[in-house]
């Protein structure tokens, strides 16, 4: 089974063709551009571009695995979008993946393990994981200076993503998901051909936009 996988819930732009089989998940094509603000100019291209270094057309895909955050909503939202569209398209499944997951289940090993990744406007996206990658918490947006207290409670002994820095704890790659952390997530839902759930965006935080209120009335 080829999947293509994408993910655009952190300033990485990321796009590969993975190959699922049995009992491995293979890569065999990725493109990441690092940059926050051209996700959307950035990601066809990168789609387009893995599947040429694959070996096969976007008609070759046989499923297609997102990210879906927690990130901020302009990013997060193109590679949402982008893979509803192609899935529409070419007529087949799209699963959603917490992105921290994808993030997880490559830095996993010796001990609790934290995902920490850049939420902007002085907070961060985070979530905490076994040693076997499996999520005990979140995901959550919050400050860093509560979340360093959170992860020794946890009795976290790493961190891994983009802003694991923050929270005084060793740090372990990756620093974003990979196309292979991505389908790792969803391989088994894949591989049992369980249809995917809706899309749904981990935004996290609510909508800066709000509804308008009731006209205040002018007294005479």
């Amino acid at each position: 089974m080829l999947v293509l996988a994408i993910d655009t819930a952190t300033p990485a732009v990321t796009a590969g063709v993975v190959e699922l089989t049995a009992d491995a998940v293979l890569l065999r094509a990725a493109r990441v551009e690092q940059d926050a603000r051209k996700h959307a100019e950035l990601l066809m291209p990168a789609v387009h571009a893995v599947c040429t270094d694959a070996g096969t057309s976007l008609r070759g895909i046989d499923a297609i695995v997102v990210g879906a955050g927690p990130g901020p909503f302009t990013g997060l939202r193109v590679g949402m979008v982008t893979a509803a569209a192609l899935g529409d398209a070419l007529a087949v499944p799209v699963h959603g993946v917490c992105s921290l997951d994808a993030i997880a289940i490559e830095a996993a090993g010796e001990g609790p393990l934290l995902v920490v990744t850049d939420a902007r406007r002085r907070e961060v996206y985070w979530a905490a994981y076994d040693e076997a990658g499996e999520r005990a918490d979140g995901p959550h947006v919050q400050a860093p200076a509560p979340v360093v207290e959170r992860a020794r409670e946890l009795g976290a002994v790493a961190a891994a993503g983009g802003s694991a820095a923050l929270v005084g704890l060793p740090v372990r790659p990756p620093e974003s998901p990979s196309p292979t952390g991505l389908v790792a997530v969803a391989a088994p839902a894949l591989r049992a051909g369980t249809a995917p759930d809706p899309l749904v965006p981990l935004y996290l935080r609510r909508p800066d936009a709000v509804e308008p209120g009731a006209r205040k009335r002018v007294s005479a």
